[in-house]
Formats: C-alpha cells, structure tokens, sequence
C-alpha cells in the first residue's frame, strides 16, 4: 500500500490519520493552520511570543486528544473556536488578576501595620517565588531561567539548549502554570 501524499488531503482524511496516532498527518495539519492560528492569536493578544505560546499549545493539545476529534469535524472551526477559548480564559484570569493587584494596592495601608512589615512579606514572597522556580524539573528549571531572568527569546533558549521552540514553549508555559498555582496559595497566606 502506498502512503498517502498529505498535501492533497482533505482536513477529514488528515484527522482520520491523525486519530491514529499518523504524525506525518499532525505535520501537515501543523503547516497547514498555525499561521492561520498564529494571525488570529496575535490579533486578539497583540503579543508575538504570547500569541506563539498559545499556538503551541493549541497544537500540543491537539496531539494529547487527537482521539477525542469527531470524525464529521470542522476542522477549522474546531481549531478557531479552540484558540478563542484559550485566549478567553488569558483574558478572565488577566482580569481576575487585576483586581486583585487593585485589591493589594487600595487596601495597602489596612493591610500592613508598618513599612518594615511589608518589606518582610515581600521578601519572604520572593524567596517563596525563588524555592518554587529551584522545585520545579531541571530542564523546565533552566528553561525559566533563561527565559524570565536572563530575558533570552524563545529562538535563543532554542539554539542555546538544543531544543525546539515549541518544546521550550510549552516548558514555559508549564512552568507559569505550575508556579501561578503554587504562588496564589501563597499570597493569601502572605497577606493574612
């Protein structure tokens, strides 16, 4: 049996493939929509890297649940309708983070008895920050690093580690996730 030529596929006989774990079939759908995804991330975040990230993660999500794809999919409003809930939920977690810093800043003065109290808090908050990033897996560990202390772009941790953007990425991302979560906990504890 001859393999298929992917270009000339239609989107259902890539997801077909794709269903079956085809990665050449993955590789296709990667090419034929990330730049259509990447153009409509940017246009609602306004953030390159951002906008990539998400893209990424988009297609990392696709690959997890590529059995979970309905056969009679459409695919571009599948993958659309995917990237607009992502950056949705950015949004609402933004805006809940918001008015929390809001909350902080308003309340400042009722919140601390002293300058020097604050100064504690938040130096104790930072070392909580710092014992969260040196817990975290050593690549992603470094990864971080490089990316938020070192301000290397995703291209540079790429070549410097030998990985792919994508990888460092979805390291990134994991990171944050891993991190917010833990440091959210925190702060309630920090503030009472």
């Amino acid at each position: 049996m001859s393999m298929p030529v992917y270009q000339n596929l239609s989107d259902n006989e890539l997801i077909a493939f794709l269903r079956e774990g085809d990665a050449a079939a993955y590789t296709e759908i990667y090419d034929r929509y990330f730049q259509l995804m990447f153009v409509f991330a940017y246009k609602k975040l306004r953030d390159e890297e951002l906008a990539k990230d998400f893209v990424q993660e988009l297609f990392a999500d696709l690959w997890h649940k590529r059995r979970d794809i309905l056969e009679d999919t459409i695919f571009a409003s599948f993958l659309y309708v995917s990237i607009r809930h992502k950056i949705l939920n950015h949004f609402a977690h933004q805006k809940v983070e918001n008015k929390f810093a809001e909350f902080i800043s308003s309340h400042a003065s009722e919140l601390a008895t002293d300058q020097s109290d604050n100064l504690i808090r938040e130096k104790q908050l930072k070392d909580y920050i710092e014992q969260q990033i040196m817990a975290l897996p050593k690549k992603m560990q470094q990864i971080f690093v490089l990316s938020r202390k070192n301000h290397l772009s995703h291209k540079e941790i790429a070549q410097t580690l030998g990985t792919s953007e994508g990888n460092v990425s979805k390291q990134i991302t994991n990171a944050l996730k891993i991190i917010r979560a833990k440091v959210g906990r925190a702060i309630l504890v920090f503030i009472a």
